[in-house]
């Protein structure tokens, strides 16, 4: 199995089966607690199924064996698994984020984190000069980086905010939710951890919600989070961690499906009459072309985000009305399922947002491109009539 390719892994699902009844589907376990051996061991090393459930065990290990990881765990949510990581740190703890990045945990870390007491500061992560400034050695013990980060899609430096994050004494952190291990791999590119909101690509059908990390080594940070997991809790179901283990064995079919849509969607409304802008990483102009060149094998993925211009009644207007008037993009939140969305994100993230109020974002997804083109060559029209 060493020799299978990412693609022989993910179909197979390592080529696991049941031993017990040799199917290559495995069981949903659903008990929550196991036998005490006669002379009070637990050689199976199962004592509850809070953290020690055996349907976590291979859904875990293909993720692993894809990011290259030296352990990968399982979490409710992908707030459960990115929250775990600076809940593991201390108060007092500095702590460098993006100013560009998912909006639940940008909202979690100023008004959790922060009263929890850890110093919390968002810089420009695009800029490895920013960077080195934000960094304290010796204070700095985390520095978490979103790529391509949500929903502007620049795109930072993984290994030169790698080689910085470690100069000061500091953990890099990735949240590779968009890329997923198909198109990047950060801890190959000296992360130390990264984050999947596995909710989205790695399930890929909008219909579980579930997190990941996986770690490059073992170390007191990453006990740390394995306890946070076991006593917090937040770990996933049975039933949604064979989901998820469904979900990803056509994981590089569907990613490289929504990459090939995405860059025909990008450039066919990258200078549109009606479109003031188009934010893809796959688009030679915009921000962080050349780093995605270097940093994605395979592809730019499958999110984009469209200016649209504005109309009568101003840029925001014209947004929400092209949304409005879609029939095959689903107006709704989320990303990296099977169906197209669309979303207002100015409206869904409010007061203090990045994002433009004449900003779509959007998820492609594996329906005909030409049909998403036309959609929304119909509603751009309909929201300028």
């Amino acid at each position: 199995m060493k020799d299978w390719s990412p693609e022989s892994i993910t179909a197979q699902a390592l080529g696991w089966i049941d031993e017990t009844t040799r199917a290559i589907t495995p069981p949903i376990h659903v008990s929550s607690t196991y036998l005490r051996d006669a002379d009070n061991q637990y050689r199976t090393g199962r004592v509850y199924a809070r953290d020690q459930n055996p349907a976590f065990d291979q859904a875990e290990a293909v993720i692993n064996a894809l990011e290259g990881g030296h352990q990968t765990l399982l979490f409710a949510s992908g707030m459960a698994a990115a929250t775990a990581v600076f809940q593991a740190l201390a108060p007092g703890d500095h702590v460098l984020a993006p100013k560009v990045m998912y909006w639940s945990l940008r909202n979690w870390l100023l008004t959790f984190a922060v009263p929890w007491g850890l110093d919390v500061e968002l810089i420009d992560m695009t800029s490895p000069a920013a960077v080195q400034a934000a960094l304290r050695p010796g204070k700095t013990k985390l520095v978490w980086v979103e790529t391509p980060a949500n929903p502007l899609w620049t795109v930072p430096d993984l290994a030169a905010t790698a080689r910085l994050a470690h100069d000061a004494g500091a953990l890099l952190a990735v949240d590779s939710t968009v890329p997923t291990p198909v198109l990047t791999q950060p801890l190959a590119l000296g992360a130390d951890i990264v984050m999947h909101a596995a909710t989205k690509y790695l399930n890929g059908h909008s219909d579980l919600i579930a997190g990941v990390l996986s770690t490059r080594a073992d170390n007191e940070h990453w006990q740390r989070v394995r306890k946070v997991r076991a006593q917090i809790g937040g770990t996933l179901g049975s039933f949604e961690a064979w989901l998820l283990l469904r979900g990803m064995r056509t994981l590089h079919l569907r990613v490289r499906a929504a990459c090939a849509s995405a860059q025909r969607f990008a450039e066919h409304f990258d200078g549109h009459a009606l479109v003031a802008g188009v934010l893809y990483p796959g688009l030679p102009q915009c921000h962080g072309h050349e780093i995605a060149k270097r940093q994605m094998q395979g592809g730019f993925g499958g999110m984009l985000s469209i200016r649209v211009k504005a109309n009568a009644q101003g840029g925001e207007a014209a947004a929400i009305a092209v949304a409005a008037s879609t029939k095959l993009w689903k107006r709704a939140t989320s990303l990296g399922g099977t169906e197209s969305l669309i979303e207002h994100r100015a409206s869904v993230e409010g007061a203090g947002t990045p994002a433009p109020p004449d900003l779509l974002r959007l998820s492609l997804g594996i329906e005909h491109v030409d049909d998403l083109i036309a959609d929304m060559e119909q509603a751009l029209a309909a929201a300028h009539a």
